[in-house]
Protein backbone atom coordinates (compact mmCIF):
# COMPACT_ATOMS: atom_id res chain seq x y z
CA UNK A 1 0.00 0.00 0.00
CA UNK A 2 1.57 3.66 -0.68
CA UNK A 3 0.96 6.67 1.27
CA UNK A 4 0.74 10.31 0.84
CA UNK A 5 0.85 12.67 3.63
CA UNK A 6 -0.34 16.48 2.96
CA UNK A 7 -1.22 19.62 5.78
CA UNK A 8 -4.39 21.67 5.07
CA UNK A 9 -5.06 25.36 6.81
CA UNK A 10 -8.71 24.86 8.03
CA UNK A 11 -9.48 28.56 9.24
CA UNK A 12 -12.81 29.26 11.33
CA UNK A 13 -15.31 31.48 10.25
CA UNK A 14 -15.00 33.37 13.37
CA UNK A 15 -13.09 33.23 16.46
CA UNK A 16 -14.17 30.25 18.83
CA UNK A 17 -13.40 31.58 22.35
CA UNK A 18 -13.77 28.60 24.98
CA UNK A 19 -13.00 29.09 29.26
CA UNK A 20 -9.41 27.86 28.36
CA UNK A 21 -8.27 29.14 24.73
CA UNK A 22 -9.45 31.40 21.54
CA UNK A 23 -9.27 28.90 18.28
CA UNK A 24 -8.86 30.64 15.04
CA UNK A 25 -7.36 28.24 12.92
CA UNK A 26 -5.80 24.38 12.96
CA UNK A 27 -3.98 22.65 10.53
CA UNK A 28 -5.40 19.23 9.52
CA UNK A 29 -2.71 16.59 8.55
CA UNK A 30 -4.27 14.25 5.98
CA UNK A 31 -3.22 10.61 5.68
CA UNK A 32 -4.48 8.85 1.74
CA UNK A 33 -3.84 5.31 1.32
CA UNK A 34 -4.01 3.53 -2.01
CA UNK A 35 -4.38 0.01 -2.87
CA UNK A 36 -5.43 -1.05 -6.44
CA UNK A 37 -6.37 2.44 -7.36
CA UNK A 38 -8.39 2.88 -4.80
CA UNK A 39 -7.87 5.51 -2.08
CA UNK A 40 -8.69 6.08 1.53
CA UNK A 41 -8.53 9.10 3.59
CA UNK A 42 -8.19 9.92 7.48
CA UNK A 43 -7.50 13.11 9.12
CA UNK A 44 -6.12 14.28 12.15
CA UNK A 45 -6.16 18.09 13.11
CA UNK A 46 -3.60 19.72 15.55
CA UNK A 47 -4.45 20.91 19.09
CA UNK A 48 -2.81 22.94 21.59
CA UNK A 49 -4.59 21.04 24.56
CA UNK A 50 -3.88 17.53 23.34
CA UNK A 51 0.33 18.45 22.58
CA UNK A 52 -0.17 17.61 18.80
CA UNK A 53 1.46 20.16 16.40
CA UNK A 54 2.19 19.85 12.38
CA UNK A 55 5.69 18.90 12.38
CA UNK A 56 5.08 15.98 15.25
CA UNK A 57 1.89 14.54 13.54
CA UNK A 58 3.73 14.65 9.92
CA UNK A 59 6.55 12.42 11.78
CA UNK A 60 4.04 9.96 13.36
CA UNK A 61 1.76 9.81 10.26
CA UNK A 62 5.10 9.42 8.35
CA UNK A 63 5.86 6.32 10.98
CA UNK A 64 2.56 4.55 10.25
CA UNK A 65 3.05 5.34 6.46
CA UNK A 66 6.14 2.72 6.69
CA UNK A 67 4.32 0.45 9.28
CA UNK A 68 1.14 -0.43 6.37
CA UNK A 69 3.33 -0.55 3.53
CA UNK A 70 4.12 -3.86 5.30
CA UNK A 71 0.83 -5.04 4.89
CA UNK A 72 -0.69 -6.80 1.38
CA UNK A 73 -3.77 -4.88 1.93
CA UNK A 74 -5.86 -2.84 3.58
CA UNK A 75 -8.26 -5.28 5.93
CA UNK A 76 -4.89 -7.06 7.21
CA UNK A 77 -3.93 -4.11 8.55
CA UNK A 78 -6.97 -3.13 9.69
CA UNK A 79 -7.02 -6.37 11.50
CA UNK A 80 -3.77 -5.61 13.08
CA UNK A 81 -4.71 -2.11 13.84
CA UNK A 82 -7.89 -3.28 15.51
CA UNK A 83 -6.20 -6.02 17.58
CA UNK A 84 -3.59 -3.95 19.44
CA UNK A 85 -5.42 -1.08 19.72
CA UNK A 86 -8.08 -3.38 21.53
CA UNK A 87 -5.18 -5.00 23.53
CA UNK A 88 -4.05 -1.61 24.67
CA UNK A 89 -7.20 -0.46 25.19
CA UNK A 90 -5.78 3.00 23.78
CA UNK A 91 -3.52 3.01 20.75
CA UNK A 92 -1.29 1.22 18.43
CA UNK A 93 2.04 3.29 20.22
CA UNK A 94 1.41 6.93 18.83
CA UNK A 95 -0.94 9.70 20.09
CA UNK A 96 -4.48 8.66 19.82
CA UNK A 97 -5.12 11.07 16.86
CA UNK A 98 -3.01 9.41 14.60
CA UNK A 99 -4.15 6.01 15.41
CA UNK A 100 -7.90 7.14 14.67
CA UNK A 101 -6.56 8.71 11.85
CA UNK A 102 -4.95 5.81 10.42
CA UNK A 103 -7.83 3.34 11.31
CA UNK A 104 -10.37 5.97 9.35
CA UNK A 105 -7.94 5.82 6.23
CA UNK A 106 -8.47 1.90 6.39
CA UNK A 107 -11.88 1.94 6.89
CA UNK A 108 -12.34 4.38 4.03
CA UNK A 109 -10.40 1.92 1.75
CA UNK A 110 -11.95 -1.37 3.13
CA UNK A 111 -15.04 -0.14 2.87
CA UNK A 112 -14.57 1.39 -0.59
CA UNK A 113 -13.29 -1.92 -1.50
CA UNK A 114 -16.09 -4.00 0.11
CA UNK A 115 -18.39 -2.09 -1.78
CA UNK A 116 -20.49 -1.13 1.55
CA UNK A 117 -20.30 2.39 3.74
CA UNK A 118 -18.39 2.43 6.45
CA UNK A 119 -21.06 1.55 9.30
CA UNK A 120 -21.45 -1.44 7.48
CA UNK A 121 -18.72 -2.23 8.29
CA UNK A 122 -19.08 -1.40 12.04
CA UNK A 123 -22.08 -3.38 12.49
CA UNK A 124 -24.70 -0.90 11.87
CA UNK A 125 -27.11 -1.79 9.05
CA UNK A 126 -28.71 1.84 8.08
CA UNK A 127 -27.02 4.94 7.43
CA UNK A 128 -27.05 6.76 10.76
CA UNK A 129 -28.37 10.40 10.88
CA UNK A 130 -28.39 12.75 13.81
CA UNK A 131 -29.24 16.16 14.96
CA UNK A 132 -25.90 17.60 15.90
CA UNK A 133 -25.35 20.34 18.42
CA UNK A 134 -24.21 23.51 17.23
CA UNK A 135 -21.65 25.42 19.17
CA UNK A 136 -21.99 29.12 20.99
CA UNK A 137 -18.96 30.42 21.92
CA UNK A 138 -18.12 32.37 24.70
CA UNK A 139 -19.43 36.16 23.30
CA UNK A 140 -22.13 38.75 24.67
CA UNK A 141 -25.50 37.72 25.24
CA UNK A 142 -26.93 39.76 22.48
CA UNK A 143 -24.10 37.94 19.94
CA UNK A 144 -25.43 34.75 21.19
CA UNK A 145 -28.94 35.65 21.02
CA UNK A 146 -28.38 36.43 17.14
CA UNK A 147 -26.29 32.94 16.28
CA UNK A 148 -28.93 31.27 18.29
CA UNK A 149 -31.85 32.79 15.82
CA UNK A 150 -30.14 32.43 12.83
CA UNK A 151 -28.99 28.36 13.83
CA UNK A 152 -32.94 27.62 14.78
CA UNK A 153 -34.01 29.13 11.32
CA UNK A 154 -31.73 26.91 9.78
CA UNK A 155 -33.14 24.19 11.53
CA UNK A 156 -30.57 22.93 14.75
CA UNK A 157 -32.96 22.10 17.48
CA UNK A 158 -29.51 21.62 19.64
CA UNK A 159 -27.56 24.29 20.70
CA UNK A 160 -23.97 23.47 23.21
CA UNK A 161 -23.01 27.44 24.80
CA UNK A 162 -19.39 27.40 25.96
CA UNK A 163 -19.39 28.95 29.50
CA UNK A 164 -16.34 29.31 32.31
CA UNK A 165 -16.43 33.14 32.04
CA UNK A 166 -14.40 34.83 34.41
CA UNK A 167 -17.91 36.20 35.81
CA UNK A 168 -20.32 32.89 36.00
CA UNK A 169 -23.00 36.17 35.63
CA UNK A 170 -21.91 36.22 32.15
CA UNK A 171 -22.55 32.50 31.64
CA UNK A 172 -26.46 32.97 33.19
CA UNK A 173 -26.53 35.94 31.05
CA UNK A 174 -25.09 34.09 27.39
CA UNK A 175 -27.60 31.02 28.34
CA UNK A 176 -30.85 33.37 29.32
CA UNK A 177 -30.39 35.42 25.69
CA UNK A 178 -29.94 31.91 23.87
CA UNK A 179 -32.86 30.20 25.47
CA UNK A 180 -35.02 33.59 24.70
CA UNK A 181 -33.89 33.73 20.79
CA UNK A 182 -34.65 29.84 20.43
CA UNK A 183 -37.31 28.83 23.04
CA UNK A 184 -37.48 25.23 21.24
CA UNK A 185 -33.87 24.49 20.95
CA UNK A 186 -32.27 21.64 23.84
CA UNK A 187 -29.62 23.73 25.32
CA UNK A 188 -26.31 21.79 26.53
CA UNK A 189 -23.86 23.52 28.43
CA UNK A 190 -19.63 23.26 28.07
CA UNK A 191 -17.41 25.12 30.54
CA UNK A 192 -14.38 22.51 29.64
CA UNK A 193 -13.35 22.42 33.38
CA UNK A 194 -14.50 26.14 34.03
CA UNK A 195 -16.06 26.31 36.90
CA UNK A 196 -15.00 25.67 40.84
CA UNK A 197 -15.27 22.95 42.64
CA UNK A 198 -16.99 25.56 45.08
CA UNK A 199 -19.12 27.29 42.64
CA UNK A 200 -19.69 24.69 40.31
CA UNK A 201 -23.44 23.11 42.36
CA UNK A 202 -25.14 26.06 42.85
CA UNK A 203 -24.27 26.60 39.01
CA UNK A 204 -25.40 23.58 38.04
CA UNK A 205 -29.10 24.24 40.00
CA UNK A 206 -29.10 28.00 37.83
CA UNK A 207 -28.88 26.12 35.27
CA UNK A 208 -30.98 23.63 35.40
CA UNK A 209 -33.91 26.14 36.24
CA UNK A 210 -32.86 28.14 32.48
CA UNK A 211 -33.54 24.80 31.26
CA UNK A 212 -30.50 23.42 30.53
CA UNK A 213 -30.30 19.78 29.42
CA UNK A 214 -26.47 18.56 30.78
CA UNK A 215 -23.26 20.22 31.39
CA UNK A 216 -20.17 18.56 29.73
CA UNK A 217 -17.10 18.87 32.20
CA UNK A 218 -18.05 21.72 34.58
CA UNK A 219 -14.85 21.47 36.54
CA UNK A 220 -11.03 21.34 35.90
CA UNK A 221 -10.18 17.38 34.89
CA UNK A 222 -7.68 15.62 37.23
CA UNK A 223 -10.39 14.99 39.98
CA UNK A 224 -12.76 11.88 38.59
CA UNK A 225 -13.77 11.30 41.70
CA UNK A 226 -15.01 14.29 42.22
CA UNK A 227 -16.70 14.76 39.15
CA UNK A 228 -18.59 11.80 40.17
CA UNK A 229 -19.03 13.54 43.51
CA UNK A 230 -20.40 16.45 41.64
CA UNK A 231 -22.59 14.34 39.47
CA UNK A 232 -24.13 12.24 41.75
CA UNK A 233 -26.29 15.26 43.47
CA UNK A 234 -26.59 17.45 40.07
CA UNK A 235 -29.76 18.74 39.06
CA UNK A 236 -29.31 17.92 35.50
CA UNK A 237 -26.84 15.51 33.95
CA UNK A 238 -22.96 15.50 33.99
CA UNK A 239 -21.20 14.74 31.09
CA UNK A 240 -18.05 13.77 31.56
CA UNK A 241 -15.27 14.72 28.93
CA UNK A 242 -11.51 16.20 29.35
CA UNK A 243 -11.59 13.26 32.50
CA UNK A 244 -12.77 10.76 30.35
CA UNK A 245 -10.16 10.07 27.58
CA UNK A 246 -9.40 6.72 27.54
CA UNK A 247 -10.73 3.03 28.14
CA UNK A 248 -9.57 2.86 31.67
CA UNK A 249 -11.49 6.49 32.30
CA UNK A 250 -14.41 5.40 30.97
CA UNK A 251 -14.29 2.06 32.92
CA UNK A 252 -13.43 4.27 36.32
CA UNK A 253 -16.57 6.81 35.40
CA UNK A 254 -19.15 4.50 34.20
CA UNK A 255 -22.45 4.20 36.17
CA UNK A 256 -21.01 7.60 38.55
CA UNK A 257 -21.73 10.60 35.43
CA UNK A 258 -24.36 10.24 33.24
CA UNK A 259 -22.43 10.75 29.99
CA UNK A 260 -19.41 10.28 28.24
CA UNK A 261 -18.23 12.43 25.66
CA UNK A 262 -16.06 10.14 23.07
CA UNK A 263 -14.26 11.66 21.05
CA UNK A 264 -12.02 9.48 18.52
CA UNK A 265 -9.09 11.69 18.31
CA UNK A 266 -8.62 11.60 22.13
CA UNK A 267 -9.75 7.85 22.38
CA UNK A 268 -7.95 6.02 19.10
CA UNK A 269 -10.47 5.86 16.89
CA UNK A 270 -13.17 3.77 15.78
CA UNK A 271 -12.63 0.89 17.19
CA UNK A 272 -12.12 1.98 20.56
CA UNK A 273 -15.02 4.37 20.50
CA UNK A 274 -17.22 1.45 20.28
CA UNK A 275 -15.11 -0.78 23.04
CA UNK A 276 -16.05 2.66 25.60
CA UNK A 277 -19.83 2.45 24.14
CA UNK A 278 -20.31 -1.57 24.82
CA UNK A 279 -18.54 -0.86 28.53
CA UNK A 280 -21.19 1.83 29.50
CA UNK A 281 -24.13 0.37 27.90
CA UNK A 282 -26.48 -0.46 30.63
CA UNK A 283 -24.54 0.85 32.98
CA UNK A 284 -26.62 4.18 33.45
CA UNK A 285 -23.80 6.61 31.90
CA UNK A 286 -24.91 7.92 28.05
CA UNK A 287 -22.74 8.03 25.02
CA UNK A 288 -22.01 11.84 23.83
CA UNK A 289 -20.08 11.81 20.43
CA UNK A 290 -18.18 14.41 20.28
CA UNK A 291 -15.35 16.18 18.25
CA UNK A 292 -12.47 18.48 17.73
CA UNK A 293 -12.63 21.34 14.77
CA UNK A 294 -11.89 19.68 11.61
CA UNK A 295 -12.98 18.78 7.99
CA UNK A 296 -15.70 16.62 7.12
CA UNK A 297 -13.15 14.20 6.44
CA UNK A 298 -12.47 14.64 10.10
CA UNK A 299 -15.78 14.34 11.44
CA UNK A 300 -17.04 11.89 9.14
CA UNK A 301 -16.36 8.81 11.11
CA UNK A 302 -18.20 9.75 14.31
CA UNK A 303 -20.78 10.41 12.40
CA UNK A 304 -20.79 6.51 11.05
CA UNK A 305 -21.56 5.34 14.79
CA UNK A 306 -24.29 8.23 15.39
CA UNK A 307 -27.01 5.73 16.34
CA UNK A 308 -25.24 4.76 19.45
CA UNK A 309 -25.31 8.19 20.96
CA UNK A 310 -27.92 9.76 23.22
CA UNK A 311 -26.16 13.41 22.10
CA UNK A 312 -24.49 13.85 19.20
CA UNK A 313 -21.72 16.90 18.76
CA UNK A 314 -20.41 16.73 15.57
CA UNK A 315 -20.31 20.52 13.93
CA UNK A 316 -16.11 21.38 13.76
CA UNK A 317 -16.47 20.91 10.02
CA UNK A 318 -19.64 23.77 10.26
CA UNK A 319 -17.12 26.12 12.22
CA UNK A 320 -15.19 26.35 9.19
CA UNK A 321 -14.60 29.53 6.78
CA UNK A 322 -14.24 27.08 4.01
CA UNK A 323 -14.35 22.90 4.45
CA UNK A 324 -11.88 21.48 1.96
CA UNK A 325 -14.14 18.21 2.14
CA UNK A 326 -17.87 17.79 1.64
CA UNK A 327 -20.48 14.45 2.26
CA UNK A 328 -21.64 14.83 5.78
CA UNK A 329 -24.09 17.71 5.56
CA UNK A 330 -25.14 19.60 8.88
CA UNK A 331 -25.96 22.56 7.51
CA UNK A 332 -29.50 22.10 8.32
CA UNK A 333 -28.64 20.74 11.68
CA UNK A 334 -28.46 17.21 11.05
CA UNK A 335 -25.51 15.20 10.14
CA UNK A 336 -25.88 11.88 8.01
CA UNK A 337 -23.79 9.31 7.29
CA UNK A 338 -23.54 7.92 3.06
CA UNK A 339 -24.57 4.98 1.94
CA UNK A 340 -21.94 5.08 -0.82
CA UNK A 341 -19.01 2.83 -0.03
CA UNK A 342 -16.17 4.24 2.56
CA UNK A 343 -16.54 6.98 4.55
CA UNK A 344 -18.94 8.91 1.59
CA UNK A 345 -16.61 12.08 1.76
CA UNK A 346 -15.70 13.71 -1.25
CA UNK A 347 -12.64 16.21 -1.63
CA UNK A 348 -13.15 19.77 -2.58
CA UNK A 349 -11.96 21.51 -5.51
CA UNK A 350 -8.80 22.13 -4.14
CA UNK A 351 -7.74 19.26 -2.95
CA UNK A 352 -8.61 17.43 -6.48
CA UNK A 353 -6.36 19.70 -8.20
CA UNK A 354 -3.62 18.85 -5.53
CA UNK A 355 -4.42 15.72 -6.66
CA UNK A 356 -5.91 14.02 -3.96
CA UNK A 357 -8.89 11.07 -5.51
CA UNK A 358 -11.95 10.43 -3.93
Amino acid sequence: MKCTVRTTELRLAEPLRISRSTTTARHAVGLSVEHQGLHGHGEVVTSVYYGLDTASLHQWLHRSSRELARFPDPETALTALTALTALTENTAGGPPAVTAAVESALLDLAGKRAGKPVHRLLGASTAPTAATARTIGITTPARAAALATRLAGQGFTVLKVKAGSPDPQDDIARVRAVRAAAPRARLLLDPNGGWSTYAAPRLLGRFAELGVEAVEQPVAPGDPEGLARLAARSPLPVIADEDAVSFEDARRLAGRVHGINVKLAKCGGPGAALRIAGLIAGSGTDLMLGCLTASSLGIAPAVHLADRARWTDLDGHLLLAHDPWTGIGGDDGTVRASARPGLGVHPGPELAEAGVRP
